[in-house]
């Protein structure tokens, strides 16, 4: 029976049911508010490329951040690499933007955005067993997953794709490579910049995070059914690193990460109250799931920060 609050039949509805009721949409309305925080009217036209300049104030932040949680976890220089990317007010922090790292399974990203390239209709038109079977992917990361769509693919189209679009660049550092199809012995093309069969830099998958809130990732449809899967609320997420350490903070989560001997990382587009940003974290480190864990908190704990000392009223996006 659907809520009707006119006539007799709000008379049969018993005050406690009724009460009930209410306090649920009251719930749910408190929630779609929470995950819809105001946007940076300039969002849509913002382009995220080697020249973007760094918030200084912001830049300084992520450095003490880092300089901290590495003496924290004995760490040098070399073992981390962090992009923030706050959406809320377009400022850009980075480390080692450009340093190529072996990328575990963080670059099954470019295979999911090779599919959809590759496949249009797929944005519109994706079947229920192809729309979770890429949830699997990118959710618990099944190379199982990853090989199939790899292989239906091809090496060659994927890293095609992906260079076309200005995901990876030899000349600038590398980017997102995928050279191997994963869990799978044969075929391998090792990248022009560190012979990685998977390669990511801090600097291109920032990059994917943000046309995929500006529904430029592939086209607006395609970057909607990307969501969803990155979503997929069927799937439950691996408990650690960002989503070990935000848990319990009432986010919207839609991350990648990696895990490959030391290689630990993390990446993700994070949504909630009054906030909204884009985090990559990656590390070579034995203890770098709790690295990635603690920069989740401590990153989330200035975004809140700055979201209060914003003024009251920011200027809204239309979507």
């Amino acid at each position: 029976m659907s809520l009707n609050l006119n006539g007799n039949l709000l008379k049969t509805i018993p005050m406690k049911c009724f009460a009930s009721a209410v306090f649920i949409i009251a719930l749910l309305c408190l929630n779609r508010a929470l995950a819809a925080p105001d946007m940076n009217p300039n969002l849509q036209n913002y382009t995220l490329n080697y020249d973007t300049p760094v918030d200084p104030m912001l830049q300084a932040q992520l450095d003490n951040l880092d300089a901290s949680l590495r003496a924290k976890y004995d760490m040098s220089t070399d073992d981390t690499a962090v992009g923030l990317l706050d959406l809320r007010t377009l400022r850009l922090a980075v480390i080692h933007p450009d340093h190529e790292d072996y990328a575990a399974s963080v670059a099954k990203i470019g295979i999911l955005y090779a599919w959809f390239k590759l496949h249009p209709d797929a944005a519109t038109n994706i079947d229920a067993q192809s729309r979770h079977e890429l949830g699997l992917m990118i959710k618990p990361s099944s190379n199982e997953m990853a090989a199939k769509y790899s292989q239906l693919l091809g090496l060659t189209n994927i890293q095609r794709v992906l260079e076309s679009d200005g995901f990876y660049d030899a000349k600038r550092g590398g980017g997102i490579w995928v050279g191997k199809h994963y869990g799978i012995d044969g075929e391998r093309i090792g990248d022009p910049v560190g012979d990685n069969s998977h390669a990511i830099t801090v600097r291109q998958v920032l990059r994917f995070y943000l046309l995929l809130e500006q529904r430029r990732l592939v086209s607006p449809a395609a970057s909607k059914t990307m969501r969803e899967i990155f979503a997929s609320p069927d799937i439950p997420a691996e408990d650690i690193k960002f989503v070990k350490g935000l848990a319990g903070r009432n986010l919207e989560i839609l991350r990648k990460s990696g895990t490959w001997e030391n290689w630990l990382h993390d990446t993700a587009l994070i949504t909630g109250p009054d906030r909204c940003y884009i985090l990559v974290g990656l590390t070579n480190h034995p203890r770098g799931n709790e690295y990635l864990a603690d920069l989740a908190v401590a990153v989330d704990d200035l975004m809140i920060q700055d979201s209060k000392n914003a003024p009251e009223n920011p200027p809204k996006i239309l979507k």
